[in-house]
């Protein structure tokens, strides 16, 4: 297979170098593998701090700037960073409010910020931490006990960092991004396996003329597969999943935050004529979307195909959504 990079071993160290040349405006330490916005300790505000394994990009570096991450911890290809990176993000971005941690559920990300929320309060850091579980295809798949995290991420981290940026005192960035949390649901969708660098094959074996249905960001095992569908069939059953799911906590009655998301290897071209589908089923489901967002934000390295995400949004979110952001991947209104 081949790859744009110079070996397996520097990619990472690599990616970070070629984030801080492109983007002067964060400070990116691409040895101790954490990026910071430059003014994260200053005007009095929650720091928001986030991370994961690499391979999902833009996030979580990507999203680190005003109105979003204060900080991000990115660990090497599909594996959890450490506590350390977290601590030196966490001091980076305290501006004595307090830090709120944001994790997917992933066993490994969880013990790691768990571990690093300790020791940053053993250094007089108050902190909070906020677990994203929003995949509604499977609990307790092979690298979490629970619900994976994935799409509602970028929900959380969006919506939260506009909490801060406004100047809402941490207990209520907390819960401010639980709420968007239990609000959200996310099913993925993969059309071929994605390969890691270190491997230089595919992840799994998925043959000609199939798909997976509720597959993981991590190239995890989904529900079911099936023989290739088209576009609507899919939407169908990615979208009806996460309807189904919401459901049973309320009715799924007011309008949503509507995320089409690329797993890294899906043109453009493809994913909105997937959103096209999405659209029509939840108008025929009679569910209002109040915003869209069409693209590859939380990807696994080349696998083709996309996810679905759905937030149940009120007032409030809906105000911290069209609030100002600029980050790397992510910006308007500024």
């Amino acid at each position: 297979m081949k790859m744009l990079i110079n070996s397996p071993q520097t990619v990472v160290a690599d990616a970070l170098r070629g984030l801080a040349a492109a983007h002067p405006e964060l400070d990116v330490d691409a040895d101790a593998r954490v990026v910071v916005r430059r003014d994260a300790s200053q005007g009095g505000r929650v720091g928001l701090v986030s991370g994961g394994g690499s391979g999902h990009e833009p996030l979580h570096a990507g999203f680190v700037g005003p109105g979003m991450l204060s900080a991000a911890c990115p660990g090497e290809v599909f594996t959890s960073p450490v506590p350390d990176q977290m601590v030196r993000a966490a001091k980076a971005v305290d501006s004595g409010q307090g830090v709120l941690f944001v994790v997917k559920n992933y066993t490994g990300d969880v013990l790691n910020f768990d571990m690093a929320a300790e020791l940053a309060e053993e250094d007089g850091i108050r902190v909070e931490r906020v677990l994203v579980n929003d995949d509604v295809a499977v609990t307790d798949s092979l690298y979490t006990a629970g619900r994976r995290g994935t799409g509602a991420t970028l929900f959380v981290e969006k919506i939260a960092g506009a909490a801060a940026e406004e100047g809402a005192p941490l207990e209520q960035v907390a819960a401010v991004a639980r709420r968007v949390n239990e609000a959200s649901g996310s099913f993925g969708v993969a059309l071929s396996a994605c390969t890691t660098p270190a491997k230089g094959s595919p992840t799994f074996d998925l043959p000609d003329g199939e798909l997976e249905l509720g597959i993981g960001i991590h190239g995890e095992p989904g529900r079911e597969r099936r023989a290739m569908m088209p576009a609507r069939e899919i939407a169908e059953v990615a979208v009806g999943s996460v309807l189904d799911d919401m459901a049973n906590a309320a009715p799924v009655d007011g309008p949503v935050l509507a995320l089409v998301n690329g797993m890294g290897a899906t043109p453009l071209l493809e994913l909105y004529g997937f959103h096209a589908e999405v659209a029509r089923v939840l108008a025929d489901r009679g569910v209002p979307v109040a915003r869209t967002l069409v693209g590859n934000y939380v990807t696994s390295l080349d696998m083709a195909g996309c996810s679905v995400t759905l937030c149940r949004a009120d007032e409030e979110m809906l105000r911290l959504w069209d609030a100002p952001v600029q980050t790397a991947a992510l910006r308007w209104g500024r």
